[in-house]
């Protein structure tokens, strides 16, 4: 029996509400040895309260001593194995956007290049386009027409676009064209195997139309494609944990990560303050809410150790948003963490809290990785977090007789 088959057997009604407060990247380290990180240097009242009422520990987004990217890591977090179920970077983009993909559907993610004279690429995002300037570029190549398939072309932000390839026979395995340098060409489209052929050779016509269209633009005249892939086959949040679920997130990509696992996007959210309205506004339609905050990820990817302690304190702040509606349960974590000292996605396990009336208390004052290490849950993999918040939540049933 897997882990789905076991919760879609004991979970049970209530009139219970979940909160999961994703601050993505949260984990850190200190600058030098034995300093504090930037979750223990930043001014979390809020928090710290919190962690006096309830019980944390460290998740293991995916194994130990793996560094996941944010699909693998926000999957864990809901509850489905990272390992067992990988979703492609084309298929959250479009997803991401509202794009529904089909079966019959390849998402690819696009990003504008610019080329030199010798079809050699100069710029890998084409100058980081602006939105305005790069979405008419989108649009133009519709006009893109293969005999057979189906193409749909979506702008999404910047030097950024997404294809959809539709038609019979087409598979999700095809190499990127990113060559990840400048100073050479792109890489042609690449099958990995016989049933993505015909994929492969769409794209190569989809690149040679697309090329001609852009010629003469002075810094979108070339595109490379990436993260080739078919829809997720994901059972949905309702029907593993009986809950109805809500998704408030800023950023396509989250957006698109929580659409796959069937739940609804609420609100058109830009800040964290929206995003608590948006949260009020919807409380009494949902058991259970995500809310995605980026900036603990994005400062920590610039190295801004300052920075990242900045966005966690206006994290914090907004926590009484949150208690104020008494949700049953309330977790706050991250995908994963992304120290400013490594300026990147790491593999430290991720300071993560569980509040309820019936947790166990672990008598800790504050939240942070050096009290999450000797708290009561532990170090533990995210996919068993769920199972967590379901039981606190009372939405969980009695395994055997």
């Amino acid at each position: 029996m897997d882990m789905h088959e076991l919760t879609r057997s004991l979970h049970a009604k209530n009139d219970s509400k979940i909160v999961m407060l994703v601050a993505d990247g949260l984990g850190g380290l200190p600058q030098a040895p034995g300093g504090l990180t930037e979750l223990e240097t930043a001014k979390t009242p809020n928090l710290d309260a919190l962690a006096a009422r309830g019980v944390q520990g460290g998740s293991i987004p995916v194994k130990p001593g793996i560094a996941p990217g944010s699909g693998p890591g926000h999957l864990g977090l809901f509850g489905y194995d990272p390992l067992a179920y990988v979703i492609g970077r084309g298929a959250l983009e479009a997803t991401g956007i509202g794009f529904e993909l089909g079966p019959k559907d390849v998402a690819i993610r696009g990003n504008f290049c610019t080329l030199g004279p010798d079809g050699k690429i100069t710029d890998r995002r084409a100058g980081r386009i602006s939105s305005e300037e790069s979405a008419p570029l989108a649009v133009k190549l519709r006009e893109v027409k293969i005999p057979g398939i189906e193409v749909f072309v979506e702008p999404v932000k910047e030097h950024r676009f997404v294809v959809v390839l539709r038609g019979e026979g087409l598979g999700g395995d095809v190499h990127d064209t990113d060559p990840q340098a400048v100073g050479v060409p792109p890489l042609k489209p690449k099958a990995a195997n016989a049933a993505s052929e015909k994929t492969a050779a769409a794209a190569a016509e989809f690149v040679a139309q697309a090329n001609k269209l852009l010629a003469g633009q002075p810094k979108a005249n070339g595109l490379t494609l990436r993260g080739f892939s078919p829809k997720p086959a994901l059972p949905s949040f309702e029907e593993v944990y009986g809950l109805k679920a809500a998704a408030i997130a800023v950023y396509p990509m989250y957006k698109g990560l929580a659409r796959l696992v069937g739940m609804d996007i609420v609100g058109k959210a830009q800040t964290l303050d929206e995003q608590m309205k948006v949260l009020e506004e919807n409380w009494s339609k949902y058991d259970f809410f995500f809310i995605h905050f980026k900036y603990t990820d994005s400062t920590g990817e610039d190295g801004n150790f300052a920075a990242k302690v900045k966005k966690t304190e206006e994290l914090d702040a907004a926590v009484p948003r949150i208690t104020a509606l008494n949700p049953t349960v309330l977790i706050v974590t991250g995908d994963h963490s992304t120290p400013s000292f490594l300026k990147s996605h790491s593999w430290h396990p991720v300071p993560t809290l569980l509040v309820s009336d019936c947790c166990r208390f672990d008598n800790l004052t504050e939240f942070s990785e050096r009290a999450s290490r000797t708290g009561g849950l532990g170090q533990f993999e995210a996919k068993y977090l769920m199972l967590l918040a379901l039981s606190n939540a009372g939405r969980m049933g009695k395994y055997g007789a």
